[in-house]
């Protein structure tokens, strides 16, 4: 079962990736102009992301180490992490895919329930820190706003409010889940939905205690574990920090480094760092997209105007971003057919090929 099931993920991840692949919207010859345009830049992007993974998947297994021994080796849980990002970039509804893997997987380690938990808590902190970094994003959005460094008008004040408003009832949302649990309140949520309710109300008759204890693990973390959680949002906040360097790079590449210098290149980061902050939530806001088609390249576009860069850069950026996604995202589909011999919580051993 496991089995069929890790084929159609990769069946359908596979098929994501073949219309990834052609929804560029440029021609194959521009695209390699783009591609040998971004020389051994895209190298150092590529090798970023690979840093960025790994702090992903040690923030994962800070979450798994708070409810307990961790028995699942850190290059398997790597493994998982670039798999699950791959089918979250690949799958409809975005998270469904990925998660739903990772515990699948994870379930092999340290059993149906912990995994259910950690891959929740992982899925939780991920967002969260999103919202955090959006405020940031907000926040210094207005300092350079004072400085002169961004335009600001009524409008984008209007629009900096809204996003305000949406990362603090997203924040407060988020805490409530951490000191409660939310799978037993997500599960009678779906039970409303016009043709899940019979579904619904037979899983929560079925699986309800099941779900009463991961919501207790879910809890346990933030409030009995600071030390995991808050070890955890750290390494998910500064990921984030760390991603901007992805479009430095490509910013620094057209020449654009603020009139050079340390001062300078601080601007061209900070400017970086607002460009992803509002495309990230923008795409996000349309994340039940396959591959976020559209959401992404218009965040750029948007963000890039914003700053006052032509629309060329924000085409280069957003191919650029693609490839990176591409590759990925095939890397991630294909270390799911990697076979590695697992140990199963009973401590036989299960192997996988």
């Amino acid at each position: 079962m496991r089995k069929r099931l890790n084929n159609l993920f990769f069946g359908v991840g596979m098929i994501a990736v073949i219309v990834m692949f052609f929804s560029f919207d440029v021609s194959l010859t521009e695209l390699w102009e783009y591609i040998t345009k971004a020389g051994y830049w895209l190298a150092a992007i590529l090798g970023l992301w690979c840093v960025l993974y790994l702090m992903n998947a040690w923030a994962w297994r800070v979450i798994i180490q708070g409810g307990g021994p961790c028995t699942v080796g850190f290059m398997q849980l790597l493994k998982l992490t670039v798999s699950g990002f791959a089918l979250n970039y690949a799958t409809p509804v975005g998270l469904l895919g990925g998660e739903a893997y990772r515990i699948m997987e994870l379930s092999k380690y340290i059993g149906v329930q912990r995994a259910t938990s950690s891959v929740i808590l992982f899925a939780m902190m991920h967002i969260f820190a999103h919202f955090w970094f959006w405020v940031t994003g907000v926040v210094a959005y207005w300092v350079l706003a004072l400085t002169g460094d961004v335009p600001m008008n009524s409008v984008m004040g209007i629009v900096l409010g809204i996003i305000t408003a949406f990362c603090w009832c997203g924040i407060y949302l988020f805490i409530k889940g951490y000191k409660n649990g939310m799978t037993v309140k997500l599960v009678r949520l779906l039970s409303k939905v016009p043709g899940l309710r019979s579904w619904g109300g037979r899983f929560m008759e079925h699986h309800l205690e099941d779900l009463q204890k991961i919501d207790r693990q879910i809890a346990e973390l933030q409030n009995q574990n600071k030390r995991s959680f808050f070890g955890s949002f750290a390494l998910e906040y500064v990921g984030r920090f760390c991603q901007s360097f992805e479009i430095f790079f490509m910013l620094v590449l057209f020449g654009i480094d603020g009139g050079g210098g340390v001062n300078g290149y601080t601007l061209t980061f900070f400017h970086s760092f607002l460009i992803l902050a509002f495309t990230s939530l923008f795409a996000n806001v349309l994340g039940f997209l396959p591959l976020q088609l559209g959401g992404r390249e218009g965040g750029f576009a948007l963000s890039v105007a914003q700053m006052g860069m032509g629309g060329g850069i924000g085409m280069f950026v957003s191919i650029i971003s693609r490839v990176r996604e591409l590759f990925w995202a095939s890397v991630g589909l294909l270390l799911m057919k990697v076979g590695t011999g697992v140990s199963v919580p009973d401590g036989s051993e299960e192997h996988t090929g």
